[in-house]
């Protein structure tokens, strides 16, 4: 039921941000696509600039990265996002259908590992080898030694164990195998890196909004999602061992402290997970958006340069309100000249 609930509460932000004021539609309108992960973010952030700017209004489908892409590609969308860039060989084929495109960085935040096990307090420990095992199914009950070892005094129910993935293209999953790929070399060399990868275990759901409610409807369950579906929909997650040994929520402060290894991301280097530092969260990563760097349209190409300016400045407050990070200063910077290379 509180997945139902949020996720109406994303459609009635985005629907106030599209539909108001009906006589603005005629002004502007631009329409995205793409990843989940921001969506929260996007929804609060798109409607304040529509009352801000009578007008211009934001309609964005929350499809996933894949999705986002292939929208773009197709010239379907005026911006695509995606939590991980487009790689060469997607870059290559928007190009052989409309030009170049330039990417963005546009929020950070983190991926909870979230449970839903009776009996069990709202944070356990689990170490990132448990976490590896898990997923790779070599762990299979939450009443396993492994688990029951870092969390002393908790009583684990004999219950199987339920891995719940994206089973879309999804930009989220990119940040989460990329970590599991740096804390198991087994799950480096049989699943891999990638938007979508053959999982060993477990069962897919569509976008983020999917797997939180595929874990709230099943007792077992544990699967990774974006900070603010956890903590709208009050789920359980994990303090997560770090690279330093440390257990850590992921929290405002902590996926800033993991980015803070990493001053500099452009798209094609923008990993920040699994980073040094004793308050860093693992999962962390930041979100992209894919314009076309020739407008065929100048004043409506305009009036986007104006938009993802402000998204990436002053748009940057509405971030920490819905739980996730506003962008450094340094990665500000490295957007505002990507919007700079916008022809209109």
């Amino acid at each position: 039921m509180k997945r139902k609930t949020f996720t109406r509460s994303l459609a009635a932000v985005a629907a106030v941000s599209v539909l108001a004021p009906v006589a603005a539609l005629a002004d502007m309108q631009f329409v995205g696509a793409g990843a989940t992960f921001p969506t929260p973010f996007f929804s609060r952030a798109f409607y304040a600039y529509s009352q801000d700017h009578p007008g211009i209004t934001v309609n964005y489908a929350s499809i996933g990265s894949g999705g986002g892409i292939a929208q773009l590609t197709a010239k379907l969308v005026d911006f695509g996002a995606s939590d991980v860039p487009m790689n060469a060989k997607e870059l290559a084929a928007a190009w052989d259908a409309n030009g170049k495109v330039i990417q963005l960085p546009d929020t950070l935040g983190g991926e909870p590992i979230a449970y839903n096990a009776p009996g069990l307090p709202k944070h356990i420990r689990l170490t990132e080898k448990t976490l590896a095992d898990i997923f790779l199914g070599h762990v299979a009950n939450w009443n396993d030694p492994s688990i029951a070892a870092v969390n002393p005094g908790v009583k684990f129910p004999n219950l199987a164990i339920l891995v719940v993935h994206r089973a879309d293209a999804s930009g989220t999953s990119y940040h989460f195998t990329d970590y599991m790929a740096k804390i198991s070399s087994e799950w480096k060399t049989k699943v891999g890196v990638g938007k979508t990868v053959n999982w060993p275990t477990g069962v897919g759901a569509k976008g983020n909004e999917g797997v939180a409610g595929q874990i709230q409807n099943s007792p077992g369950a544990v699967g990774y999602i974006e900070l603010a579906y956890a903590l709208q929909n009050d789920m359980a997650y994990v303090a997560l061992q770090n690279k330093d040994g440390a257990y850590v929520l992921p929290t405002v402060d902590t996926i800033r402290a993991a980015a803070a290894q990493k001053p500099n991301v452009n798209a094609v280097d923008f990993s920040v997970t699994d980073m040094a530092g004793k308050d860093s969260y693992g999962i962390s990563g930041y979100s992209w958006i894919m314009v076309w760097q020739n407008q065929a349209d100048p004043a409506k190409g305009r009036q986007l340069q104006d938009l993802l300016k402000w998204l990436v400045t002053s748009g940057q407050q509405y971030a920490k309100k819905v739980h996730y990070v506003a962008l450094p200063d340094n990665v500000q910077q490295e957007a505002l000249k990507a919007i700079a290379s916008i022809h209109t």
